[in-house]
Parts: C-alpha cells; structure tokens; sequence
C-alpha cells in the first residue's frame, strides 16, 4: 500500500497490485459442459511442479504449465478465445472491481481481539481481565449453544473486497492502482472480477 495525490490535493489511500499477463487455458460452453466460463492460468511454473492431470489437461490443449488455474463464468463466450493473453488492458480507469483473497492468518485468539468483546474491571480484587466469564446457564439447558462467540483461530479466510475503483494502470510493468486495501500480505494471490 501506498498513497497518491489527487488533482484537489488529497491524499488516497492505495494499493499497488501486479494482475498478469494470464493466459485462457480452457473455454467452457452450455452446449458442452452446461454453462459458459473461462479458466485462465497464471505464473508459469515448472513440469515438475503440476499433478499428472493438471498436466495432461494443459498439454492437451498445447499450453505451457501454470501453477494457478482458476475458472470464471461469463455472459457469452464470443469474446473468448484459448490461448487468449489477459492483461490489464482488459481493465479501464474509473472501473469497479472486486477483489477476492485470504485474509492474514492470525492464530488462535481470545474474545477481545477475535469478536471486540469488553474486558473486565482491573482494580478492587478483580481476577477477571481477559477472562471470558460465564458462556451459559447450569441446570439449564445444561449445555453450551452451538454457536456461542469463543476464542479460536482468527483470520486465515477468504475475503472479498467489494467495488474498490481503480485510480492507475501501468501498462508496461502489468500495474493496478485501486482504492483501497485488498485482503492478505504482500505477495497474497489474488482474484479480480469485475463488479456488477
């Protein structure tokens, strides 16, 4: 992340995120396979690297491999076309983007930091600071609801990032400017839709 100025002078906040260049690996049709989509590949990776079957389906079609394939569905097919390169001229300034990805994993955390519960009273004797105090009634039900707000792992999901308007494209080094954060840590691996 970043910030840029604007022509008023203000200050925006921004990410910087590398997209392709993507190559179509697959085009699905109704007629064949029962809806319209289109799997794309990205960051070629090494023979050694892929399953057999990853493999076979990339040299069937005559294409390097990719570490990443992920399929998209899509209105019509027509613009589409196998060996198709997807780069971020396919994307304008002033569009609005959808960008999916995994949070930061952030281990095993207690109420406060997981679901911004209160603390308790830290004078007068009180043993009670972080702790989570009574979760449930005791005759009853005699249980403890499914559901109830406990500590656990926090963070390490898949996040999407609704409409974040894109400010910049770098042509030459595959560069988006968007508004906004994106989930994940530098070097997370993205998806971007465009937004309806």
């Amino acid at each position: 992340m970043t910030q840029i100025f604007d022509n008023d002078g203000l200050a925006l906040p921004v990410t910087v995120v590398r997209v392709g260049p993507c190559l179509i690996t697959q085009v699905k049709t109704i007629i064949r396979d029962g809806y319209n989509a289109v799997q794309i590949g990205y960051s070629k990776g090494r023979v050694e690297d892929l399953k057999k079957p990853e493999l076979g389906h990339l040299k069937k079609n005559g294409l390097p491999p990719f570490c990443h394939l992920r399929e998209y569905k899509v209105l019509n097919i027509e613009n589409y076309s196998l060996g198709q390169i997807v780069t971020v001229n396919n994307f304008e300034i002033g569009q609005f983007i959808n960008v999916t990805g995994n949070s930061i994993g952030k281990g095993f955390s207690g109420n406060q930091k997981r679901h911004k519960f209160k603390r308790g009273p830290m004078t007068h004797g009180s043993k009670n600071h972080r702790a989570p105090g009574s979760i449930g009634p005791g005759t009853t039900p005699g249980r403890v609801f499914p559901g109830k707000l406990m500590a656990g792992q926090l963070g390490a999901k898949q996040i999407t990032v609704s409409k974040l308007e894109i400010l910049g494209i770098d042509c030459k080094q595959d560069l988006l400017i968007l508004k906004g954060n994106v989930p994940g840590k530098p070097g997370n691996l993205l998806s971007i839709i465009p937004s309806n």
